[in-house]
């Protein structure tokens, strides 16, 4: 007598994801779980926690049998430590890269363009034109040469840019040679725009401190849709404050910055709160990936996107 195929066990977080995920292969259970009530199931195949939920939700699998969390994130930083034994985790690459750089463009044109003072202006109707920089004829040194990272460049060349790409190893890629990290004193001093789209963690923590800034040319401004804690908050506070530098942020350390933090009221700065992916483009995204994933453990296959965290 043969054995009944075995019925695959998924949660994603809300019903918008479950209904844009659509019809699902034979043998596949969905359940709706937001990770903040009790579990529907005592074993999941995957689950897929809420967006920008970090580590916080993450106490809710303890007792729990997980398979794969996939995350709704690309970073992925210290989650190995709250993920219960044998549970594997897979990150949202494919997600998040096209918006995160149409923000780091974005960001870009409104620093070098002086588009934060336009919109105060506009609050007291006020016409005051200014000659403002270009983006064109700058050298953007982009730090993070991954996903995000050649995102960024492929929309900032047409702008007519210099790239250079950083990574933590030289390399030649696809006709694009990427210099390697060793390599960071040598150019910062010719880097009209430091473009920091690294992943957060030990390996990068603090990566650009004050004698990284202090390398950059008077006037050049510091891009950062990476993570918050690759950059020094206070060395770059204190190159703002001397006016020496600008900067245009996606992700600040800490976050979410509170009220009093100095860099809000900083000269010279554009402060997001950390948005870079979230844009509609993210919704078909995510559920093109999940239902991947969920094709994949159906039919016995690896999923995609796995981490070692």
């Amino acid at each position: 007598m043969s054995e009944s195929p075995r019925t695959v066990i998924v949660s994603v977080p809300t019903d918008e994801l479950a209904a844009d995920i659509g019809p699902l292969p034979d043998g596949v259970e969905l359940v709706v779980w937001d990770l903040r009530s009790p579990a529907p199931r005592g074993a999941f195949d995957m689950v897929v926690p809420p967006y920008m939920s970090g580590k916080r939700l993450l106490s809710a699998l303890g007792d729990v049998k997980v398979g794969l969390l996939q995350s709704q994130s690309i970073g992925y930083e210290g989650m190995g430590a709250y993920l219960p034994e044998g549970t594997r985790l897979a990150n949202a690459t494919s997600v998040h890269e096209t918006a995160t750089a149409e923000i780091a463009v974005g960001l870009t044109i409104a620093a070098q363009r002086d588009l934060a003072d336009y919109v105060r202006n506009q609050e007291s109707a006020r016409w005051a034109p200014q000659f403002s920089r270009s983006v064109a004829d700058r050298t953007v040194l982009v730090l993070g040469y991954g996903g995000v990272g050649k995102a960024v460049a492929s929309r900032l060349l047409p702008f007519e840019t210099a790239i250079i790409p950083v990574a933590s190893r030289a390399r030649d890629e696809d006709g694009v040679h990427v210099h390697g990290i060793e390599e960071l004193d040598e150019l910062l001093p010719h880097t009209d725009i430091l473009m920091i789209t690294l992943p957060g963690g030990e390996p990068t923590k603090g990566l650009i401190g004050a004698r990284e800034l202090a390398l950059l040319p008077e006037g050049a401004l510091v891009v950062n849709v990476g993570r918050g804690t690759v950059l020094d908050t206070d060395a770059l506070v204190a190159e703002l404050q001397a006016e020496r530098l600008r900067a245009a942020l996606d992700v600040v350390d800490p976050e979410p910055l509170p009220e009093a933090h100095p860099l809000w009221r900083a000269p010279g700065v554009i402060v997001v709160p950390h948005v870079g992916g979230a844009a509609d483009a993210m919704r078909p995204r995510i559920a093109k990936l999940v239902r991947t994933q969920i094709e994949r453990l159906a039919a016995g296959e690896e999923p995609v996107n796995v981490v070692d965290a």
